[in-house]
């Protein structure tokens, strides 16, 4: 069984950051691949960020990219994403999720690719 638990969320000015981050525990963590994604109340969740196993390869939202960076240390089990100029649009309950098998579905951008996630941290940008 994984277990991922993310920290970090909380109110921000647009034009602010705010780094969240995700510790996993149980299975192999250096095999997953490792995504973001966001959810806010009456929409549907999209797809932040993503890792591959190595952590040589990402993928970005349009709406994040430049602005957004996912990290991960295989070493603590966790990754992270930092961002930067945000933007009130951005106020959602952010996810963690993990692939089991990183090699097989590479740095996928698909919720459904997703097979543990966590609970969720909330950020809210004021504008």
């Amino acid at each position: 069984q994984v277990q991922l638990v993310e920290s970090g969320g909380g109110l921000v000015q647009a034009g602010g950051s705010l780094r969240l981050s995700c510790a996993a525990s149980g299975g192999t963590f250096s095999r997953y691949t490792m995504g973001w994604f966001r959810q806010a109340p009456g929409k549907e969740r999209e797809f932040v960020g993503a890792i591959g196993w190595r952590g040589g390869s990402t993928a970005y939202g349009d709406s994040v990219k430049g602005r957004f960076t996912i990290s991960r240390d295989n070493a603590k089990n966790t990754v992270a994403l930092k961002m930067n100029s945000l933007k009130p649009e951005g106020t959602a309950v952010y996810l963690c999720a993990a692939a089991l098998d990183g090699v097989r579905v590479g740095v996928t951008t698909r919720a459904v690719g997703y097979d543990y996630w966590g609970q969720g941290t909330q950020v809210t940008v004021s504008s």
